[in-house]
């Protein structure tokens, strides 16, 4: 059995190199423990002080690209090196790396294919207020849409099976955190979490540049993740509501014409028809989504094949 923990880095020069030591190079369960390393286009000493380190595979960009990518480039790297199971962590030594056992042992167990580490975000102090409740937010919303009990969806320390990792995918480019939950529900996966502890903060986080531009991006994904993952409930919904206030509008008008006082009241039958029309095409385009997420489950389905196949040694094939 083989574990990697990967680590995603963007110019981290300063605290890549507190967070490998603090890695471990022996876990339970697994005869060989490697570390890998993801670099996001740095400018700085990234590459240097992961080689410096004894870090065993890097991988990368020439430039950056965002989280998402990174994030997915490291999966497609820990299968494409044997990885039985992959440990996700941050640079930035943020997760304490002591709980690596406990992310990896429902997967051991078969318990599990992925494990997510549960922090305690009402006693993070660096966390502000708006942070904290926003962290709730998308848990929950992401438990309602995955159909799941994770409390931290948020949460970058987390753990793989090989077969979880190959099935994944990330479409947002601004986070992967959310997302490959809700895929992960929908997909059948078995996913739990465990209870671990954070370190002391080192630097600012690099997703969260503002509380403004935080709330704007979350509410963009949270949006996208109904869209893509639920988007016949989502269209049919807008539809109807969009619908259904076109015939109040409607009716109210044909109150008002019934009991002779209609002439006053056009302008709500030319919006009732607006709004009538654009739902009724609203709805319509429920179903067409609905065709279209069929389509992308099959071709998900193809691109996993795929990747089991590019990931086995020829001899077993």
């Amino acid at each position: 059995m083989k574990l990697i923990i990967q680590i995603p880095c963007y110019n981290e020069e300063q605290t890549l190199a507190l967070a490998l030591a603090e890695l471990p190079r022996e876990v339970e369960g697994f005869d060989q423990v490697e570390w890998l390393v993801i670099d996001d286009g740095s400018t700085d000493a990234t590459r240097q002080v992961a080689i410096d380190h004894g870090v065993d595979h890097i991988v990368g960009y020439t430039r950056n690209q965002g989280l998402a990518k990174v994030f997915m480039l490291g999966l497609d790297a820990c299968v494409r090196q044997g990885a039985d199971v992959i440990v996700n962590t941050d640079a930035d030594n943020q997760y304490d790396a002591s709980y690596i056992p406990s992310l990896t042992q429902p997967i051991l167990e078969g318990k599990a294919d992925m494990v997510i580490g549960a922090r305690p975000i009402q006693m993070i102090e660096h966390f502000s207020f708006t942070k904290k409740m926003l962290q709730r937010l998308g848990s929950s919303v992401v438990r309602k849409v995955s159909h799941t009990d994770i409390p931290d969806a948020p949460s970058g320390f987390r753990a793989f099976s090989r077969d979880a990792a190959m099935k994944l995918n990330v479409f947002n480019e601004y986070t992967y955190t959310l997302e490959t939950i809700i895929q992960a529900g929908i997909k059948q996966m078995a996913v739990t979490s465990v209870p671990v502890e954070v370190n002391e903060d080192l630097r600012p986080s690099r997703l969260v540049k503002s509380i403004s531009s935080y709330i704007k991006k979350s509410i963009v994904t949270i949006l996208r993740i109904f869209v893509v993952y639920k988007p016949f409930r989502f269209f049919l919904i807008t539809g109807l509501i969009l619908f259904g206030m076109g015939l109040i509008l409607g009716l109210r008008f044909l109150y008002f014409y019934l009991f002779g006082n209609g002439t006053g009241h056009i302008q709500s039958v030319v919006l009732a028809g607006v709004m009538m029309g654009i739902g009724f095409q609203t709805i319509l385009v429920a179903f067409i989504a609905d065709l279209l997420s069929v389509n992308r489950k099959l071709l998900e389905e193809v691109q996993y094949r795929i990747r089991k196949l590019e990931s086995e040694p020829e001899e077993s094939r």
